[in-house]
């Protein structure tokens, strides 16, 4: 099995190489390492310092003959699609389309696709089932549905199965502060740095944190599955707020942390739950990483790497 991860020296494409070498496939990695660190992945799998905005990514992709590609290569920040709603276009919409086509120019068996929880904005019903109405609050959110129709249309007319996983807020090991899930990495490292943690609004919107090490065995299943070209929800169907997040940090840390509320932020969602119900089953996928479990074990990695 021969596969290529884009973002795979980024926080999650970094776990999910893991999981594919665990399970020894051969693992190409595309990374232009904006974000992602040459650290993050062994020094034997091949790294290519390319931009998915680029062309050039199309015929490089293509004379390797991939199996599948695992597409984690994105922008992912809420605010900055607000301020930069044309480089998110680029680096999402763009991006992915040059990954399409030099799928199509090969013998490409499967893309898979991050997607997120942001595509169905505020919704009305929680927990959030896959065929929920999409309601997106910004623009980030709207590039990744934009996406998933791209994807959906190239299986239908070119045959190239797909498999859209949408993440709700991953967090763990070699996260950044950008990205839906970078609140776990801004209080963890500011509580090691004894900074000021700042929650933009009253501390009760939620969140639904899944762990990037469960993220990659949704990968691996998605892979395998007899069930592709539709999407997964992949979470850990726990809604907690940022008050009760910052409750977990106290009882880990030993201490009272007392948070300080900013105005809200646009484009941030209020309430977010997914039910991950499908792909539990037709994924044969379960998380195995309890939120305390993994904030204990994020806070001993940062101690040890800061």
């Amino acid at each position: 099995m021969k596969v290529l991860v884009t973002g795979g020296a980024g926080f999650i494409g970094s776990h999910i190489v893991d999981k594919l070498l665990a399970e020894k496939a051969d693992v190409f990695v595309l990374d232009n390492l904006s974000t992602g660190q040459k650290e993050n992945i062994p020094s034997t799998v091949p790294l290519w310092e390319m931009d998915i905005r680029s062309p050039e990514i199309i015929p490089k992709i293509a004379q390797e003959n991939f199996d599948y590609i695992i597409h984690q290569a994105a922008q992912t920040s809420v605010p900055y699609s607000i301020e930069h709603p044309i480089e998110d276009c680029q680096t999402n919409i763009l991006g992915l389309v040059h990954l399409l086509e030099a799928a199509r120019q090969s013998k490409v068996k499967r893309v898979l696709f991050a997607s997120t929880a942001a595509i169905y904005g505020d919704a009305l019903t929680l927990p959030i089932k896959e065929e929920a109405p999409k309601m997106p609050l910004s623009f980030y959110g709207l590039s990744k549905l934009t996406e998933e129709s791209y994807l959906d249309l190239y299986w239908k007319n070119f045959g190239i199965e797909y498999v859209v996983l949408r993440y709700s807020n991953v967090y763990g090991e070699r996260q950044g502060a950008g990205g839906e899930g970078g609140v776990v990495d801004i209080f963890t490292r500011g509580l090691l740095a004894e900074k000021r943690l700042n929650i933009f609004g009253d501390g009760e919107q939620t969140r639904d944190f899944i762990h990037g090490i469960d993220v990659a065995s949704a990968n691996w299943q998605a892979l395998l599955t007899k069930y592709p070209n539709q999407a997964y929800n992949v979470s850990s169907q726990t809604e907690i707020t940022l008050n009760d997040f910052i409750k977990v940090l106290d009882e880990i840390w030993g201490e009272k942390i007392t948070p300080h509320y900013q105005p809200p932020r646009e484009g941030d969602i209020v309430r977010s739950v997914l039910d991950s119900s499908k792909a539990r089953t037709q994924l044969e996928w379960e998380p195995k990483i309890e939120f305390k479990q993994g904030l204990t074990q994020l806070l001993d990695y940062l101690k040890s790497h800061c």
